[in-house]
């Protein structure tokens, strides 16, 4: 760690560590403290949201180890995206941009196939969902609440304090999206930030890695981690944070509606307007205050 101030070019792995050991160590508690209930024969079913409609009777110990394997993996991606960042190289090429969409494709496909033949998808992802026009009201009251916590972190001096600890002054996707000369580039980080990213996070983030943890940890540990995979699989330290709030309010909505449409949904919004956002201060000259 650099001081006297020195940029911090370690800043960026340093968050993803910290995210994930976080995120890993309570899992890791929580499941430990389960193992030794079950030992002393002491009662120890995780407890329940109250209003949750997310299932987990069909997820078995084996969902154990694949959930480790996928954060691991997470984990991998999310160093080698950090240090790109912290060495300030251009990861949005084509060809980095393809493998990217392809890893967000085939780890939900791996997900589909170990759940494949114990439930119907239709049940695990509740996708026949009944109340789907809520999805009109949910979708933007859950992107302006993002926005109103975004707005209170600017106006605290959140993005002054990055600053000051030696994170970039703004994302690189943004700096991508304002200044970048390549339009297949641009077209293909609008497709994966809009439409990919959205289902195949959702898939994986809240449709696996939630209701595994929260079968054995509960509710409370099982949101927390994953929302802390989640913001550390991005990789970048001023998305940290926001990242986190927002991984715990698709798990709330998933919660409250049972349907993985509905996170899909806020997701999409989210990302949708963002990267609106970014084009409009591209094109119509926007301050930069109001892109970041």
């Amino acid at each position: 760690m650099q001081v006297d101030g020195e940029r911090m070019d370690n800043l960026p792995l340093i968050s993803v560590h910290a995210s994930y050991l976080l995120a890993l160590g309570l899992f890791g508690v929580a499941l430990a403290r389960r193992f030794l209930l079950v030992r002393t024969r002491v009662s120890v079913e995780p407890p329940a949201l109250p209003a949750g409609k997310v299932e987990g009777w069909f997820y078995v110990p084996a969902d154990l180890l694949c959930v480790l394997l996928f954060s691991l993996m997470y984990y991998a991606f999310a160093i080698l995206g950090a240090a790109a960042e912290g060495g300030k190289e251009n990861t949005y090429t084509p060809a980095a941009l393809l493998f990217a969409i392809g890893i967000q494709v085939a780890v939900p496909a791996a997900a589909f196939a170990i759940m494949v033949g114990r439930v119907d998808p239709i049940r695990w992802l509740g996708l026949r969902w009944k109340e789907w026009m809520q999805v009109f009201g949910i979708a933007p009251l859950g992107v302006f609440a993002m926005f109103v916590f975004s707005i209170g972190l600017y106006l605290l001096g959140y993005q002054d304090m990055l600053v000051e600890l030696g994170a970039a002054e703004e994302q690189a996707a943004v700096t991508m999206f304002r200044e970048g000369e390549d339009t297949v580039t641009l077209i293909m980080m609008a497709f994966a930030a809009v439409i990919v990213a959205p289902i195949g996070e959702e898939i994986i983030f809240r449709g696996y890695l939630y209701p595994v943890a929260k079968k054995y940890a509960g509710s409370a540990i099982a949101a927390l981690f994953s929302s802390l995979v989640f913001a550390g699989a991005h990789g970048n330290v001023a998305a940290l944070l926001p990242l986190f709030v927002f991984g715990l309010l698709l798990v709330a909505v998933y919660e409250y509606t049972g349907s993985i449409w509905a996170p899909i949904a806020v997701h999409f919004l989210f990302n949708g307007s963002t990267v609106a956002i970014q084009l409009l201060a591209r094109f119509a000259d926007l301050p930069d205050s109001v892109a970041r």
